[in-house]
């Protein structure tokens, strides 16, 4: 059998292995032009990802400013529950920015380790979700990564209960999930060696906050993020940035079963 042949099939089997029961129901969005990040501690880690996420915006549409178009709401622990949704899309509450289109929100790293936990998620999810629906506004969960040793709570296949709470949940209110944790897991299953977290286990490191910008990309705007140029000004290297440009574009595409543009 072809060598290529059989490494393509263990990536397609490593991939169908983290992939949750639910299968995402929403798999893409009308490009939005202002959008809101909230969440905690794991976005503003590594010079905030909403901004490296904005610099590969710009890069991929020439005439996007994501200096005044791209904002970020943070609270370090903070869970769902602990955000004034409703006070953060108000005209001009934070920014200048009369109204967010798009609003990616992303939950505590424990909201899905245990049932009450879960539900509170769902409850928070939902109330936020419409809020945002009354402002006429799209909402999208960030699905967040599983924890690594030595971090008190790690547990193997924790990507799988994790891709199963954000996918019902998002299905639930009709919503698209960005499959960051999924992207995280596939990236560990092929290079076991790479470093995607701090030494503590939960937080992303450069690494990983680059691989979850890609990851937001892909999703948000239907496009691969293979041949990006953004290297955050050369703080990444070529081999890291192309292979997480690839991971990411292969856990964006099998999550949503779809080819990306």
């Amino acid at each position: 059998m072809n060598p290529k042949f059989i490494v393509c099939l263990l990536i397609v089997f490593s991939i169908q292995a983290v992939f949750s029961k639910e299968k995402a129901d929403i798999t893409n969005i009308e490009e939005p032009e202002t959008i809101l990040f909230v969440g905690n501690s794991y976005l503003y880690y590594n010079d905030s990802l909403h901004n490296h996420f904005k610099r590969m915006v710009e890069e991929y549409r020439s005439n996007f400013n994501g200096g005044s178009s791209v904002k970020s709401s943070t609270i370090g622990g903070s869970r769902l529950k602990h955000h004034d949704v409703e006070r953060l899309i108000q005209p001009r509450a934070i920014s200048s920015i009369e109204k967010f289109e798009l609003v990616i929100l992303q939950g505590g790293s424990a909201e899905t380790l245990n049932e009450a936990n879960r539900k509170e998620f769902s409850y928070f999810a939902k109330k936020h979700i419409d809020a945002i629906r009354v402002n006429d506004s799209s909402a999208a969960l960030y699905m967040t990564h599983a924890y690594v040793k030595p971090h008190k709570r790690f547990m193997n296949n924790q990507i799988r209960l994790i891709s199963d709470t954000y996918t019902k949940v998002g299905n639930e209110n009709q919503v698209l999930v960005i499959p960051v944790g999924i992207a995280f897991d596939l990236a560990y299953k092929e290079r076991p060696d790479i470093k995607l977290h701090e030494p503590d286990g939960t937080h992303p490191n450069l690494l990983g906050t680059y691989l979850a910008a890609c990851t937001v990309f892909a999703s948000i705007y239907d496009k691969s993020p293979i041949g990006i140029k953004y290297d955050y000004f050369g703080a990444i290297n070529d081999q890291d940035k192309k292979f997480l440009q690839r991971i990411a574009d292969e856990a964006t595409s099998d999550y949503y079963n779809k080819i990306l543009n």
